[in-house]
């Protein structure tokens, strides 16, 4: 038998790794109102190291505290938008009444559950490039800042879905296999993917921040590394989830298609030719990226201002000069500004 979910008042260990060590976390950590509850919190917690690592990163590509603060403004609610749509869309019939009829409140209530991922990816590049638009930056720049920001959110935020014992795999006996309750008298042991998912998206921000980016040659190379990183890794781990979205009641060969692994394998082609054509445009150098267009703007504009000064103060020196070596003619004036006439001699 195959399970999505587990009981989340019973407790998770690790029985290869640790022995009979377990830990049991209440989903709620603040029992008000509907419940404030950890997954919440550890996103969040995500999302505040997120823009803080790319406020410190932003000189780098070009891109200022105040444009991410900005542009978050903007990202937070749309993008938890996107996310509850793309569930909804293809969990549609978990929203329907008995009578067929679309349950609207129950869709927009997210602390039910209820959030993808992708569907907040989606939504962040579309905001991004509207938002870039408008500020007249770099989208290529601001998305291999951005992409950063993702990696830190997505491999953070995965441990919220531990404390749900909930995104793991089918059962297995690797030494590090999880375990979880289904029930008060039984257990499985499982493959801890949100783990693997954590850990996939905290060495690909390592191998942007210590290779591609220090490699770069055009915008938008970042985030095309992440979409093929992220996109194998995606559609490796989830074809060892349980509760993996599937495309309507679709088939290939006899099995569901898993809507986040289509799109994975999309995302990896698309990136992969991207990056291929940016590339063989921009094989070598880095003087087309748009933080070294910004700066040798600032270093000419500086120039030009340093050439006008010297220029602007010998005008103004000469026009004096001028002013006081010219003669006081007969519509002269004296020192008190009274019209005077030369004597006649």
């Amino acid at each position: 038998m195959v399970y999505e979910y587990a009981r989340t008042d019973m407790p998770i260990s690790f029985p290869g790794l640790f022995g009979d060590w377990s830990i049991n976390p209440d989903v709620v950590a603040i029992p008000i109102a509907n419940g404030v509850r950890w997954y919440g919190i550890i996103i969040c917690a995500g999302l505040i190291l997120a823009v803080l690592f790319c406020c410190r990163q932003g000189k780098k590509y070009g891109i200022t505290e105040d444009n991410i603060y900005d542009m978050m403004i903007w990202q937070i609610p749309l993008c938890i938008i996107g996310a509850r749509v793309y569930y909804v869309l293809f969990y549609l019939d978990l929203f329907r009444r008995a009578d067929g009829s679309l349950n609207w409140g129950k869709m927009i209530a997210i602390w039910d559950g209820g959030l993808a991922i992708y569907g907040a990816v989606i939504m962040a590049f579309i905001v991004l490039q509207i938002f870039c638009r408008r500020k007249k930056i770099s989208f290529g720049a601001f998305a291999d800042l951005g992409v950063m920001g993702l990696l830190i959110g997505q491999s953070v935020g995965r441990w919220g879905n531990f404390v749900n014992r909930e995104v793991f795999g089918g059962e297995t006996t690797l030494p590090w296999r999880m375990r979880v309750w289904v029930s008060t008298t039984e257990y499985i042991e499982v493959h801890p993917t949100f783990l693997y998912e954590s850990l996939w998206n905290l060495a690909g921000l390592l191998l942007i921040v210590f290779v591609i980016s220090k490699a770069r040659t055009f915008d938008g190379e970042n985030a095309c590394f992440y979409f093929i990183w992220y996109g194998l890794g995606r559609a490796w781990i989830e074809g060892v989830r349980t509760d993996t979205l599937k495309l309507f009641d679709w088939e290939l060969f006899g099995q569901p298609i898993l809507v986040s692994q289509l799109l994975s394998i999309v995302f990896v082609v698309a990136a992969g030719a991207v990056l291929f054509m940016g590339k063989k445009r921009h094989p070598h150098g880095q003087e087309d990226l748009f933080v070294n267009k910004q700066a040798l703007k600032k270093s000419l504009e500086a120039q030009l201002a340093a050439a006008e000064g010297p220029l602007a103060g010998d005008a103004a020196m000469e026009a004096s000069v001028s002013t006081e070596l010219e003669p006081a003619g007969e519509g002269g004036t004296d020192e008190a500004g009274t019209p005077q006439k030369e004597e006649e001699v």
